[in-house]
């Protein structure tokens, strides 16, 4: 048999088109947003959380915990537009989670099932529903940063174009994290416990609530504790965004941070390699 012929006879395996890509992320992303939509108490829930913080907790301790002249700021500032980033950060942490939290439930009624048995690469199912969550907490942090604004919580109107990209970087941060974390969960009650052990030692042991001068000052270890954090850095990228200012510092470690969530989340879903199918084992 010639050369010719062993080449025809031998299927040649071609990858997908572009408009593949396009219409199966097209639709993950309207489902995403057709759930938004629908489950209107998720996006309440998602602002009602940060703005009793803003309203109630920073109206009580606006005296007790003064901020000092520190980067980014010009000047003092009061408590409300310092805890304002770590709010942004908490709406998308939460989001985050929820994100993961539904692909856990799609895991056992079968629609994430189905989606993740398409012949598509798994690697771009996963940053396609990654994607399409983060862009839901997008909105949802300049809903809160619009209502935020009756409450002198004012940068510049460049700040929230240059926050964008940071936004969106730790959104995707938080949001790998949490498909990480929904790899690691069988069953949908216990992802809530999960979540709990995850989202509030995050929050708490960061810059998110109080600058970390005074943490070291107080605790040198939970200082040490909150510069590991990477949720601290998640919230100083946002910080220096909205100010036009950019801490490189920051940047790196959430950068660092994205690609290993996410990495360690398609290896997780790998139906070869990964958690999921030990589990099954």
């Amino acid at each position: 048999m010639s050369e010719a012929t062993i080449q025809t006879a031998t299927p040649v395996r071609r990858g997908f088109p572009l408009s593949a890509y396009l219409v199966c992320s097209g639709g993950i992303a309207w489902r995403e947003a057709l759930r938004f939509i629908h489950q209107r108490e998720r996006f309440v829930s998602a602002l009602v959380r940060p703005l009793l913080w803003l309203f109630i907790f920073a109206a009580g301790f606006r005296q007790v915990l003064g901020v000092s002249i520190i980067p980014p700021y010009q000047t003092y500032v009061l408590y409300e537009v310092y805890i304002a980033p770590g709010l942004i950060g908490m709406i998308l942490l939460f989001n985050g989670m929820q994100s993961s939290l539904s692909m856990v439930y799609d895991r056992e009624t079968g629609t994430m099932k189905t989606l993740l048995v398409s012949p598509l690469p798994r690697w771009f199912l996963l940053v396609s529903k990654l994607c399409a969550g983060v862009a839901v907490g997008v909105v949802q942090v300049y809903v809160f940063l619009a209502i935020a604004w009756f409450w002198e919580v004012r940068p510049d109107w460049q700040g929230y174009l240059y926050a964008l990209p940071a936004i969106l970087l730790a959104g995707l941060m938080l949001g790998a994290l949490g498909m990480l974390l929904s790899s690691l969960v069988q069953q949908l009650e216990n992802f809530a416990g999960v979540m709990n052990f995850v989202i509030f030692p995050m929050y708490f042991a960061s810059s998110a609530l109080y600058p970390l001068w005074r943490v070291q000052e107080s605790s040198p270890l939970l200082y040490r504790i909150c510069q590991v954090n990477p949720f601290t850095h998640a919230v100083e990228l946002v910080r220096f965004a909205l100010y036009r200012e950019l801490n490189l510092q920051a940047l790196a470690i959430v950068l660092g941070c994205t690609v290993v969530f996410l990495g360690g989340a398609i290896i997780a879903y790998d139906p070869a390699r990964g958690l999921i199918s030990r589990k099954r084992q």
